[in-house]
């Protein structure tokens, strides 16, 4: 009994030594937006861009997200909207200033994450989380970009993929 319960014991030693926290965020900039006012900082998506947001909600389909982070705006909150609501989750708003916070990583560690961002603080957010610049800023045209940064054992990897 003693020798069962001794492998036993080294087994479960062994397999947790083997264990991996793995995180992975899902970083995509909001839908097309509306145009008509160049003046309007906070502009709601147009038919476009709703069209793009229901899009992602089929690419996340088959993923189970643990969260959906968005910026305060109406363009991301409107991009996420339908895959949170696929997930039956909230929308977590955050501050673009404060990106990758001690709070934000210890909320999202060892879980699946869509963030919602902007041409300029989606890589920027990507670039953080990888510890050095590997992306620069989104074209204003490109609403289709798909970040995916891995994070194993606390070492980081990233794929960009185009979605159309």
């Amino acid at each position: 009994m003693k020798k069962i319960l001794f492998i036993l014991a080294f087994t479960m030693i062994s397999l947790a030594s083997y264990a991996q926290e793995i995180t992975t965020y899902y970083f995509i900039r909001h839908a097309e937006k509306q145009r008509q006012n160049p003046k309007d900082r906070n502009p709601h998506l147009n038919s476009d861009g709703y069209k793009r947001a229901n899009a992602w909600k089929e690419v996340f389909k088959n993923i189970p997200l643990d969260a959906v982070y968005s910026t305060e705006y109406n363009r991301t909150k409107e991009t996420a909207k339908p895959t949170a609501d696929s997930k039956d989750l909230p929308i977590l708003v955050y501050d673009p200033r404060k990106m990758y916070s001690e709070a934000f990583q210890h909320n999202t560690k060892g879980k699946k994450v869509l963030v919602v961002g902007h041409s300029n603080t989606t890589p920027m957010f990507v670039n953080k989380v990888l510890g050095k610049k590997v992306y620069e800023w989104i074209d204003d045209r490109n609403n289709a970009n798909l970040y995916i940064v891995t994070i194993i054992d606390g070492k980081a990897s990233s794929t960009i993929l185009y979605v159309n």
